[in-house]
C-alpha cells in the first residue's frame, strides 16, 4: 500500500468513524475500488489509524477530557467500555471472520439505514441534554448497545448513539456521549492492533509496531495516516451534529439505504 491509497483510508477513516454509517463497510469499498490488496498490514493499518481519530475528539473535547476534577466523568467511561472490552475479547474475531464479507456488511448497512429513518419516532423521551446527568447505569447500558457495532455493517456510532436515546438523552447529548465513549473504547482496540495481537504478515508472526517500522513506507503510512484521520474527523464531528441537530437522523438513514445498496450492486453484480 503505498502512501496515495494509505492517505485515501485515512480521509474514509476520519469521515465514517464518527458517523452512523459505518466506517467498516466504507473502508471495505474503499481499498477494493482502488485495487488494495487486504493483506496483514493494510488490516493492522485500518484499525490503527483510528488512533487520529480519537485525538479529535480529545482535541474538540479538551475541557471535558482535562477536567480532572471530573472524576466521575472517566468512571462513567470506564464503565460504559467495560462490555465491548469483555465481548469483544470474546467473539469480535469469531464474529467478523463469519460476517465480515460485502454482502452481509451492505445488507446490515440497509437494515441500520432503515432503522434510522424511523429512531426519532422509536425513541421520543428526552429528558437528558447533559454528560453530568448520566447515571452509571445509563452508561453500562449504553455500553451494552455499543457492543452490537461488533457486527461489520452497524457502525459504533450509531449503536451505542441509539443507546443514548433509548436512554432518554437528546439527541445531541447521545451523540456527544458516543464520540466519548469512542476514546477508551478504540483506545483499546488500537492498542491491541499494535502491540498485542499476533499478525501473519507474509507467513511470519509480528506485532503490529514491528510492521509498522518493518519499512519506510509502513512508517510513513502510519503516521501520515492518523494525521490526516485526525483533521479529517475534527471536521467530520462539527458536521455530523450540526445535521444531527437540524434534521435528527433521516438524513443518516437514507445514505445508509443507498450506499448499501450501491455496495450490493458493486459487489454482486460488477466485482
Amino acid at each position: 500500500m503505498d502512501l496515495i491509497r494509505a492517505i485515501i483510508i485515512a480521509i474514509v477513516e476520519g469521515l465514517t468513524e464518527y458517523l452512523p454509517v459505518s466506517s467498516t463497510a466504507h473502508m471495505i469499498f474503499t481499498s477494493s475500488y482502488f485495487g488494495i490488496q487486504e493483506d496483514e498490514f493494510v488490516k493492522m493499518f485500518q484499525v490503527s489509524i483510528q488512533f487520529g481519530a480519537i485525538l479529535a475528539v480529545v482535541f474538540l473535547y479538551w475541557k471535558k477530557f482535562f477536567d480532572f476534577k471530573n472524576i466521575k466523568f472517566y468512571l462513567k467511561l470506564a464503565v460504559a467500555v467495560l462490555p465491548a472490552l469483555v465481548l469483544g475479547k470474546l467473539f469480535d474475531d469469531k464474529i467478523e471472520t463469519v460476517l465480515e464479507k460485502p454482502i452481509p456488511i451492505a445488507v446490515v448497512l440497509i437494515v441500520g439505514g432503515i432503522i434510522l429513518l424511523f429512531i426519532d419516532q422509536i425513541f421520543t423521551k428526552h429528558t437528558i441534554d447533559d454528560e453530568k446527568d448520566i447515571t452509571f447505569k445509563k452508561a453500562l447500558t449504553i455500553g451494552f448497545w455499543q457492543c452490537l457495532a461488533m457486527m461489520p455493517g452497524t457502525s459504533r456510532s450509531a449503536a451505542s448513539i441509539i443507546g443514548g436515546m433509548q436512554q432518554n438523552l437528546t439527541r445531541k447529548a447521545a451523540a456527544e456521549f458516543s464520540f466519548f465513549l469512542a476514546v477508551p473504547t478504540m483506545l483499546a482496540v488500537t492498542f491491541y492492533s499494535i502491540f498485542v495481537k499476533d499478525w501473519n504478515h507474509n507467513g511470519v508472526e509480528q506485532k503490529g509496531y514491528e510492521m509498522i517500522f518493518a519499512t519506510p513506507e509502513n512508517t510513513m503510512s502510519f503516521f501520515v495516516g492518523n494525521l490526516v484521520a485526525f483533521v479529517v474527523a475534527v471536521i467530520a464531528i462539527k458536521f455530523f451534529i450540526g445535521v444531527l441537530t437540524k434534521y435528527g437522523f433521516k438524513p443518516w438513514g437514507w445514505y445508509r439505504i443507498i450506499a448499501g445498496i450501491l455496495l450490493l450492486i458493486y459487489f454482486g453484480w460488477v466485482k
